[in-house]
């Protein structure tokens, strides 16, 4: 992602913020989503990292990656 390819299997997700991803994995011992936004130049922010237990994202874990989005918007505004 750093260079510039995409995941395998990934959706984009803005629910959470503008330019959010979420990257599908799936194995033997379960379903795993990788949120992260990848459109600031300076790096890849992984938001949050989870195991799906159901069909729909939780309200909790689109929360989380919803506060860390807003955490490095202001970040990001107050070092410019």
């Amino acid at each position: 992602m750093q260079a510039g390819l995409e995941p395998e299997d990934w959706k984009p997700f803005d629910d959470v913020g503008a330019g959010t991803k979420e990257i599908r994995i799936k194995d033997s011992q379960g379903i795993y989503r990788v949120m992260y936004v990848v459109k600031f130049e300076e790096a890849v922010y992984v938001l949050h990292c989870f195991q799906k237990k159901t069909q729909a994202t939780s309200k909790h874990d689109k929360d989380i990656a919803e506060a860390r989005y807003r955490a490095v918007a202001r970040t990001r505004k107050a070092t410019k």
